[in-house]
């Protein structure tokens, strides 16, 4: 879905769940039915290659089970709901702190590893 180029400038965007979230999402309401990725994506109004590209990511973390040209939610509701917790835990705490910056991450870094990360008879 487009955005004015204003927003765009601004930054004003709008905060839309991601598509996986949203398969993730279409698939668990309607866990008694399995679903095309043409079904899916018109569901979702996204395009096919976008959803085929999440239903990939997602039966890989075993998030979602495919037969034949369908697709349907894991039977395991624990499962689910524990990889979007922590999903949405993550988005709650960049919220908080503004995410974590690569660079500052690097440069805070120590110079010379944890012990426990040392190999045997390498001194700090």
């Amino acid at each position: 879905m487009p955005v004015s180029i204003d927003d765009f400038e601004s930054g004003n965007l709008p905060n839309r769940a991601s598509v996986p979230e949203r398969v993730v999402r279409y698939l668990s309401d309607r866990r008694d039915k399995a679903f095309t990725r043409s079904e899916i994506a018109t569901a979702i109004d996204e395009d096919p290659t976008t959803v085929g590209t999440a239903l990939s990511r997602l039966k890989d973390r075993d998030l979602v089970r495919h037969k034949g040209e369908y697709w349907a939610i894991v039977a395991d509701r624990d499962r689910v709901a524990a990889a979007y917790d922590l999903h949405a835990a993550t988005d709650r705490l960049d919220e908080a702190d503004g995410g974590i910056d690569p660079d500052e991450w690097q440069a805070a870094a120590p110079e010379t590893p944890h012990p426990s990360e040392r190999s045997d008879g390498e001194d700090g």
